[in-house]
C-alpha cells in the first residue's frame, strides 16, 4: 500500500450497503480514519462482544484503539447529537478526547435547519423525498449561499450574533412556505428547549480538538501515515448521478473525497466499493428491481431491513448490475465486497438485473430518466446455494460472486456472511 495515498471506502447501492462494518474491519491497517461528506443523517452499525454501536457522526474507527478519527470539512454537524453520540461511547468505555478531531470548515446544523427541513417536506406534499428531517439539505443549502455557520465560528466573539440572524432569516422562509412553528417539535422537545440543548452542545465540542483538516490529512499522508476516507449513504444517492430529486445533498461518490477532506485526485489509492448481495432503498425514488411480493419481504425480515437511523422498513429487491456497474465507473472501484450473502442462504433461485428495458430498447446503461421513471429490469436466473455460510464459500455462492464479476469487472475480496465483526471471508 502507497503511504501518500488516501484510500476510499464507499456505498455503491442506495446507501445501507454495511459500510461500518467493513470500516470496523479495516481500521486496524489504518492510523487515520476520516469521514468526508453527509451528517447525522448517516447510520453506520457495527457489532461486535454482543454489543451493537450505531455511529451517525462519528468515523467507524473509533472503536480501534490508537485509531484517529477526523469529521472533515465536508460532514455537516449538529452539536447537540454529536454530544449524545460522543457520550454514548464514553460509557461503553471509549473516550475520544484524544482521538476524535473535527474540521474548522465543518458546517454546523442550527435547530432551524431541521425546522425548515421540516417544513420543506410539508410543501413537496405527494412529491416529497423522504428526508430523514435531521436538516441536511438546508444545511448544505445554506452552505452553497454562502450564509452557514462552521465549527471554526464557534470561537469567533460574535458568534451568537452570528447565529441569531441566521435563524432570523430561516424563520422568515419557514413563515413564507406556510408553516407553522408554534407546537413545532423537534426529537420529542419543544423548539425553545431543543435550540438550549443545542447550545450545551457547542460548548460541550470546544473540549475537542479543531483542526484545519485539509493540512492535517495531507501532513499525515506525507509523514507516511495510512488514511482511510470513509463515505456515508450509497453512489445512487449522489446529489450529481443519483435518482435526483431522491438523492443526498452531497457527493457521495470518490470525487466528494477531495473536497469534503481537501486532497488532490493524485493522492487516491485503493477505493473499496461495498455492495449488498441484494438491493434495498429507504423512502421514495425510482428503484427498478423492487419486490412487493413475499421474496421482499423475506429479504427485509432476513436481512433485518430496518434503519439504523429512522427505524424505517427499507425497500428490498434483487441485485441490480447495470446500477452497480455505474457506480464502480463512478469512483473507479479498485475491490469489491459484498455484504450480506447468508440473507439469500434460503432462496432456491436467485435473480439478478443485466439490463433494462426502456421505450422499447434493451440498454445496459441507466439513462436520465432513471432518475425519476422505473427501468423495467431484464432478469437473469442463478440456482441458490440454499446453505449456511460458517467461514468457507460454497460453490454455487462462488458461481454467483464471479458471475458479478465477470459483469462489473472488478475483484470481489471480501465476503460478509453476518453482522459480527468476524463473520467475512477474504478472497
Amino acid at each position: 500500500m502507497d503511504n501518500h495515498k488516501i484510500d476510499i471506502l464507499l456505498g455503491l447501492q442506495w446507501g445501507d450497503e454495511g459500510k461500518g462494518k467493513v470500516v470496523d474491519a479495516l481500521t486496524p491497517n489504518y492510523d487515520i480514519v476520516c469521514r468526508f461528506q453527509g451528517g447525522p443523517n448517516a447510520g453506520h452499525t457495527i457489532e461486535f462482544e454482543g454489543k451493537k454501536f450505531v455511529l451517525h457522526n462519528i468515523p467507524s474507527g473509533v472503536l480501534t484503539p490508537g485509531c484517529v478519527n477526523l469529521i472533515g470539512n465536508g460532514v455537516i454537524i449538529e452539536p447537540h447529537i454529536l454530544k449524545g453520540e460522543i457520550e454514548g461511547l464514553r460509557e461503553a468505555g471509549f473516550d475520544l478526547r484524544k482521538t476524535l478531531m473535527i474540521a474548522n470548515r465543518a458546517h454546523l446544523i442550527l435547530p432551524t435547519h431541521r425546522a425548515m427541513d421540516a417544513a420543506n417536506e410539508k410543501a413537496l406534499g405527494k412529491m416529497k423525498v423522504g428526508t430523514t428531517l435531521k436538516g441536511i439539505g438546508p444545511t448544505y443549502t445554506d452552505k452553497t449561499a454562502r450564509k452557514g455557520l462552521r465549527i471554526g465560528d464557534i470561537a469567533s466573539a460574535d458568534f451568537r450574533e452570528k447565529y441569531e440572524n441566521l435563524k432570523r432569516a430561516h424563520l422568515q422562509q419557514i413563515a413564507g412556505l406556510g408553516f407553522e412553528m408554534q407546537g413545532f417539535q423537534l426529537d420529542g422537545l419543544d423548539f425553545a428547549e431543543y435550540e438550549k440543548l443545542w447550545f450545551e452542545g457547542i460548548e460541550y465540542l470546544k473540549q475537542y480538538q479543531f483542526v484545519d483538516g485539509e493540512y492535517f490529512i495531507n501532513d499525515a499522508l506525507d509523514a507516511g501515515k495510512k488514511v482511510l476516507a470513509e463515505g456515508a449513504q450509497g453512489s445512487m444517492l449522489d446529489v450529481d448521478f443519483g435518482s435526483y430529486p431522491f438523492v443526498t445533498s452531497s457527493n457521495v461518490i470518490a470525487a466528494g473525497v477531495c473536497s469534503g477532506l481537501g486532497v488532490a485526485p493524485s493522492r487516491i489509492g485503493k477505493v473499496y466499493g461495498i455492495f449488498k448481495a441484494y438491493c434495498t432503498r429507504v423512502g421514495t425514488g425510482p428503484f427498478p428491481t423492487e419486490l412487493f411480493d413475499e421474496t421482499g419481504e423475506m429479504l427485509r425480515q432476513n436481512g433485518h431491513e430496518f434503519g439504523a437511523t429512522t427505524g424505517r422498513p427499507r425497500r428490498c429487491g434483487w441485485l441490480d448490475l447495470p446500477a452497480l456497474k455505474y457506480a464502480v465507473m463512478l469512483s473507479g472501484v479498485t475491490d469489491l465486497m459484498m455484504m450480506k450473502s447468508d440473507v439469500m442462504d434460503d432462496f432456491a433461485t436467485l435473480k439478478v438485473a443485466t439490463a433494462y428495458r426502456y421505450n422499447g430498447q434493451e440498454t445496459k446503461q441507466l439513462p436520465f430518466a432513471a432518475c425519476t421513471e422505473t427501468m423495467e429490469p431484464v432478469y437473469t436466473k442463478i440456482p441458490g446455494w440454499q446453505q449456511k455460510i460458517d467461514g468457507k464459500i460454497p460453490q454455487k455462492l462462488e458461481d454467483y460472486i464471479t458471475f458479478i464479476e465477470n459483469y462489473v469487472g472488478v475483484p470481489i475480496k471480501f465476503v460478509s456472511y453476518g453482522p459480527d465483526r468476524t463473520q467475512n471471508i477474504i478472497r
